[in-house]
């Protein structure tokens, strides 16, 4: 079984937190489905979270011999991550076909496998 990270990038990091209820409902709803759609094809989700906003972020980069630790994403983007799925799939076409599910509630979701060599 192999085993991929779903990445959710978020163009604007304030949606969720100002998401009503039932808006938040909608992004559970539509998550259990996937897990769903997911555990018919033979895949589970084995982790996962949401994550906080990059305003919590510190990123440590190597700078010669020092480490320079700075408040913020690792990139300048408008785009930050927002959360994770680490999944098991045998078939990655079935985990692309589960994961359009999710598109309806995450604009960009980015699956790539995990490197365990």
């Amino acid at each position: 079984m192999t085993e991929y990270i779903l990445l959710f990038p978020a163009d604007d990091e304030t949606v969720w937190r100002a998401a009503t209820a039932a808006e938040r409902q909608v992004t559970f709803d539509t998550d259990a489905e996937f897990v769903r759609l997911l555990a018919a094809r033979g895949g589970a989700v084995v982790g996962g979270a949401a994550l906080e906003d990059s305003t919590h972020t510190r990123t440590l980069r190597r700078g010669g011999s020092d480490v320079v630790i700075t408040d913020g994403p690792y990139a300048e983007t408008v785009e930050q991550m927002s959360g994770f799925y680490v999944v098991t799939c045998d078939d990655y076409d079935d985990l692309v076909d589960a994961a359009r599910v999710l598109t309806r509630v995450h604009p960009v979701v980015e699956i790539r496998p995990v490197d365990n060599s």
